[in-house]
C-alpha cells in the first residue's frame, strides 16, 4: 500500500472495465485520481465509490480543447498531475474487406488521435514536474500479432505502440522527467470484451489463482502493472511494451 502516495493521476475510459480497475487500484495505493469518461453517469458512480480522493469528469478524448480543460481541472482539484493512463477505447468488428472508412476512422480517432492528444497535453503539463511522471498507453496484443476480424482496432493499437516509443524518446532527449510505456493485454474480462461483437464467453475470471492459456484475464492483472509503471519503482523503464497475455504471444490459443 502507498506505492503512489503523493501522486495525481488521470485515467480515461474510467467508467468501466480496465479504466475502473486501474482507478480503484491507483486510489488504493495512495494516488488522487481524476476519472474521465464519455459516460458521465458511469464514471461518477465509480468515482463516488472510491471516495474523496477521486473526482469524475466527462470527456470525449477526440475533443482537443477538452484535453486542456481536463488538465486544468485536475490541477485545480488536486494539483499538477504526474500520471496519465490513456485507456479509452472501443472495438467494432470489421475485416480489411468489409470495414467501412467511417468505422475505421471512428475507431482510430478514439484510440489513436485520442492517445496523441492525451500524450501531447501530458508532456506539456508534466515536463516541469519536480518528481518523476509517467504516461501509460493501453495498446493491445492486436498490435503485436494482428487480428484479422478487427482491422481498425489493430491499426489503432499498432499506432499507439510506435507512438509511445516516440513520446518516450522525445522526453528523454529533452531531459523531461517523464516516462512513457505501452501495455498490451490479451483478452481481459471487461464489458467491452464480453460484448457480443467480440464473442468472449465462459465463466467470470477469478481475481486470484492461475489462469489457463486462452482464458480471459482479470482487470486487476492490468491494473497491477499500471501501478508499477506509474510508480517510481519503474524509473529506469521507458519506451517499453509489456504484454499482459498469459503467454498467448508465444503460444496462440
Amino acid at each position: 500500500m502507498g506505492r503512489l502516495e503523493g501522486k495525481i493521476a488521470i485515467v480515461t475510459g474510467a467508467g468501466s472495465g480496465l479504466g475502473k480497475a486501474i482507478s480503484e487500484t491507483f486510489a488504493a495505493e495512495g494516488a488522487r485520481v481524476v476519472l474521465t469518461d464519455i459516460d458521465m453517469e458511469a464514471v461518477t458512480k465509480v468515482a463516488g465509490a472510491i471516495g474523496a480522493n477521486a473526482i469524475a469528469l466527462q470527456q470525449d478524448v477526440v475533443d482537443e480543447q477538452r484535453w486542456d480543460e481536463i488538465f486544468a481541472e485536475t490541477a485545480d482539484a488536486f494539483g499538477a498531475p504526474h500520471i496519465l493512463v490513456n485507456n479509452a477505447g472501443l472495438v467494432i468488428p470489421g475485416t480489411i474487406e468489409d470495414c467501412s472508412l467511417e468505422l475505421f476512422r471512428k475507431q482510430t480517432s478514439i484510440m489513436l488521435d485520442g492517445v496523441f492528444l492525451g500524450c501531447r497535453s501530458a508532456v506539456r503539463a508534466m515536463k516541469s514536474n519536480d518528481q518523476p511522471s509517467s504516461i501509460i498507453n493501453l495498446s493491445s496484443m492486436a498490435a503485436l500479432q494482428g487480428y484479422s476480424p478487427f482491422v481498425a482496432y489493430s491499426a489503432a493499437k499498432g499506432g499507439v505502440r510506435s507512438m509511445t516509443k516516440s513520446v518516450a524518446l522525445h522526453c528523454k532527449e529533452q531531459d523531461y522527467p517523464i516516462r512513457c510505456n505501452s501495455l498490451h493485454p490479451a483478452g481481459i474480462d471487461t464489458p467491452m470484451v464480453r460484448q457480443e461483437a467480440v464473442g468472449a464467453s465462459g465463466g467470470e475470471t477469478p481475481a486470484t489463482g492461475m489462469i489457463k492459456i486462452g482464458d480471459l484475464g482479470h482487470p486487476n492483472d492490468v491494473a497491477a502493472l499500471c501501478v508499477y509503471l506509474a510508480s517510481n519503482e519503474s524509473r529506469f523503464m521507458t519506451a517499453g511494451e509489456y504484454p499482459v497475455d498469459n503467454g498467448v504471444l508465444y503460444k496462440p490459443a
